[in-house]
This record gives structure tokens, sequence and C-alpha cells, in this order.
């Protein structure tokens, strides 16, 4: 019987290849698409086991060639709403890499929500001006609420660092269940009840069917007028003109943005409908927050740790649901 075989698509060096080879050890063979003439690789990508890529203009024919032996599709980034992945067999598993970046992405967010609550860009930008506000009030984050929208790795590891800074932490996830040690849980129906009783909410969902537009102008409504928005996750999960409305009516409500609606890596360009870095409730940054250099080792040990798994004959993790194939 021929060995499981791991098909790398993404182009690697001698570090990530190791990775790779590591983590399948004696569970399989690992193959490098590079490596192969560029007629050999479509019947490498037939035989596959498992296969993981960064997005699918690695694959030979856009993935037309995996063949039904394949037990995983796994790709680099936690979000595959982007992908062109509608064309696959419905029934091939496909994973992203969920919580591949989940810590740096985490301190992020946290970043974000101390520079909101601490005043620190406004008041910045005031003493610039000449103003020395001393006796303005910033927001102390001991004792309050921070609310998790989607409780996989991100918000686990947001969850970790909000107790840390004393908050209590509320989530809600497709189970309405965790083991994570956390003050509240609840299901995708419980969702406008957190919204109410949160002072900071992070967005780390998935982006899908379900998901697109969750944050309209009625639910921006349910937050409290001063409460702290953080999107983590994908633009589109919030309707960008009720947002820009919700901002301009609630000057003490502050987004902190670092997934937009039109972004360069998934749709060619960066635009905004609305000037939201023109407003001083706004703090933006260039979806950067898994950016950062010394990580990148880890999300492939994580992704490599994923196809194993599918090579053992195990349910990998982080597989998509259907309503995920946005494209």
């Amino acid at each position: 019987m021929p060995n499981a075989t791991l098909v790398v698509a993404a182009n690697a060096n001698a570090d990530r290849r190791q990775v790779f080879v590591d983590a399948v050890g004696t569970d399989g063979d690992v193959v490098f698409l590079e490596d192969l003439a560029e007629a050999e690789r479509p019947a490498a990508v037939a035989a596959a086991t498992a296969i993981f890529a960064s997005g699918m203009g690695q694959l030979p024919n856009d993935g037309a060639d995996i063949g039904g032996a394949c037990q995983l599709l796994q790709f680099h980034s936690a979000g595959v709403d982007y992908l062109p992945l509608k064309h696959l067999p419905a029934d091939l598993p496909i994973a992203g890499n969920g919580g591949a970046f989940a810590e740096p992405m985490a301190e992020h967010g946290l970043a974000m929500a101390l520079a909101a609550g601490k005043r620190l860009a406004i008041e910045h930008g005031k003493m610039k001006e000449g103003e020395f506000n001393q006796g303005v009030r910033n927001r102390m984050f001991l004792g309050g609420v921070a609310g998790i929208v989607g409780f996989g790795g991100i918000g686990v590891a947001m969850a970790k660092l909000f107790k840390a800074i004393g908050m209590k932490v509320h989530a809600v996830n497709r189970r309405g269940e965790t083991d994570e040690d956390i003050d509240w849980i609840g299901g995708a129906d419980q969702l406008d009840a957190m919204l109410q009783a949160s002072d900071v909410v992070v967005l780390s969902l998935p982006l899908s069917q379900t998901s697109e537009r969750l944050f309209d102008k009625e639910r921006l409504a349910l937050m409290k007028p001063d409460a702290i928005l953080i999107n983590l996750a994908r633009g589109e999960i919030i309707d960008e003109d009720a947002l820009y409305a919700h901002l301009l009516a609630n000057p003490n409500f502050v987004a902190c943005i670092d997934a937009w609606w039109v972004e360069p890596v998934r749709h060619g360009r960066f635009e905004m409908k609305h000037p939201f870095l023109d407003l001083p409730n706004v703090i933006g940054s260039p979806h950067n927050s898994a950016s950062v250099g010394v990580w990148r080792v880890t999300a492939w040990r994580r992704a490599a740790e994923n196809c194993a798994r599918a090579l053992r004959g195990e349910t990998p993790w982080h597989l998509i649901k259907p309503e995920e194939r946005m494209r």
C-alpha cells in the first residue's frame, strides 16, 4: 500500500521545509511541488493525501487535479473566504489555519483597546496643537466586560489578555460552550445580550454567508454608546455605511479597524466608502495584526501539524463550513 503523501504547494525555504518534515515524521512522505517539473505536478496533486497551499494559484489548474484520495486541502491563512473554492468538490475537506496567528493578533487587539480607552492618539494630536488636557478622563478596563464574537484561537488568546488586565470575559460561538475559563459563553442567539453588556467587543469570527453584515444599524445600536469595537476578522462582517453613521452619531463610541472592506490582498486595492480615518473615534491599522515576522514559522508549523493529522487518518482541525465558501 503506498505511503500517505503531503504535497506542499507553497514555496518553502529550508526552515519551512523542515517544519513539514518534522510534523509528518514517519506518517507519510512530503513532496514539495516546486521541486517537480511543471508537467509532473498535476499527477502529484492527484495522488496527494493532503495538500498545503497559501493560495489557489499555487495549485496546477486551480486545483482541478485534486484526487478523491485527498483528505485535506490546508491553507496557510486562517480566513479562506477570499479564495475561489466553490468549484472544488463539496466533499473535499478544506481547512483554514485557525489560530495560527492568534497570539500576535491578540496583542494587536489589546493594543488597540488600550489606545482607544486611554485616548492616546487623540491626546497626542491635541498636545501637538498646544493643548494639555490632563483633566480629561480616560477609561479604566479593570472590572469591565470584554465580549468576544467568535471564540476560536484568536478569541481564546484575546480572552487571556483581557483577563490579565482584570476584565470579565464573555463570548459567543457556534456551540454556545467552551472548556476555557471565562465568565460567560453563549450561542449565536445570545449575541445581542452579550453586546448590551460589553464595554469592549472583539470580532474574531470567519466571514460567511451568515456573518456578512452581522453588525448592522440595529445591532450597533444595541452596544453601549461608549463601547470599543475591534475588528480583527473581515470588514464585511460590519455594515460599512451603518458603522460610519454610528460613529458620527456617537462620538464616544470607538471603532478599531484592522480588517477593512476592500483590501489589497483580497481585492487588489484599498478603498473606503467613507473617510473613517478622519474621525477622532477611529483607530486604523493596515490589517497587519498577524504581520509578526518571527511568528511565520509557528504558523506554518500549526498548518503542518493539521496536515499530519490527515495523513494519520484523524479528523483535521478548523474545517470550514459550506457557508464559508464565499467564492
